[in-house]
């Protein structure tokens, strides 16, 4: 019985958040030395040792999985003490900090990467390389799929070919038993339209054909003779493989992240008129905080503006562009 309860307990809570429990408690415990169950006074102490080496957010997942440890074996929560509040609100005044944030990945340089990969699957096709054919081909496709819906690296991981319905020249559906956004595990149907350029549909369709797919993770690891992995690929490794990508492509990928697909349509929605509650539904936000985060605003100055064709944002980062554009 109670096995089976621990099988519920567990799969109300999604992989990622387990996974970040598990290392707040590990870095409370083993690699601070605190003892548990733990005490307000020490939660407070561990709060002070890291408040300028760790920042605000990731302090607060830290205390999320004190909390959900204490609270699941049945101890008093330590950390919604007045005294630990007091704490959080000091360190956040006294280590203000910048949010990072991923640079959105520009629609010319989606381009770019996508027109070198095309090439490279042709010239692999036709002097028999297959492997070099495979990771083309899925890598038009994860860039492709990833921009145009806007999905999270783990959402992207965890596509089923069996939950993907695509019509060429049409469009496609792709359905998600669980996602960040769905709390409640309905489970969610997105939609992509067929395009003219940078198709996701048509990238969908060769991959899967060239890869023999007919059920299973959509995007997988390839081995160097070319075979397929079973399991779909770590959302962890997609921001080495995106920047890989580029930089073959000859762009510069310093700044980008598996969020600068995301990212980058949402500015390219709000740069094409589309309005934030459209875009909001389409992307899966459920509050405006989040969405405004994604999106670099277009705001005009008309004729008064020194240089009017570039965003300050993108005057303000390093150069992503090179002197051949």
């Amino acid at each position: 019985m109670t096995s089976k309860v621990d099988r519920y307990l567990q799969a109300g809570t999604r992989e990622n958040t387990r996974r970040s429990y598990r290392a707040a408690i590990e870095h409370f415990e083993v690699s601070w030395g605190g003892l548990l169950p733990a005490t307000s006074d020490s939660v407070v102490r561990y709060l002070v040792d890291h408040a300028d080496s760790l920042s605000l957010n990731t302090l607060r997942l830290r205390l999320a999985g004190l909390a959900q440890w204490h609270v699941s074996q049945g101890f008093p929560d330590p950390t919604k003490t007045p005294m630990v509040r007091q704490v959080l609100k000091g360190i956040r005044a006294l280590h203000p900090a910048r949010e990072k944030q991923a640079a959105p990945l520009q629609l010319q340089h989606l381009q770019r990467a996508v027109d070198w990969l095309e090439r490279e699957a042709t010239q692999a096709a036709q002097r028999g390389d297959p492997r070099t054919q495979l990771r083309c081909r899925r890598d038009v496709a994860l860039l492709l799929i990833g921009f145009w819906r806007g999905f999270r690296s783990d959402e992207l991981c965890r596509l089923q070919v069996e939950q993907i319905q695509a019509v060429p020249g049409v469009g496609m559906e792709l359905y998600l038993p669980h996602s960040k956004a769905d709390r409640d595990n309905l489970g969610t149907t997105y939609r992509a339209p067929a395009l003219k350029q940078l198709c996701p549909v048509r990238a969908y369709l060769d991959w899967i054909t060239v890869a023999g797919l007919a059920r299973g993770p959509v995007f997988r690891r390839i081995d160097r003779w070319g075979n397929l992995a079973e399991d779909g690929l770590n959302p962890g490794s997609l921001i080495a493989l995106l920047r890989q990508i580029l930089q073959r492509a000859g762009v510069p990928a310093e700044s980008y992240t598996s969020h600068s697909l995301r990212r980058g349509f949402a500015t390219w929605a709000s740069a094409n008129g589309w309005d934030l509650k459209a875009l909001m539904s389409y992307v899966g936000w459920k509050d405006m905080k989040s969405a405004m985060r994604y999106i670099d605003p277009a705001i005009s100055f008309g004729g008064l503006a020194a240089s009017p064709a570039t965003p300050l944002s993108d005057a303000l980062r390093p150069r992503l562009t090179d002197s051949s554009e």
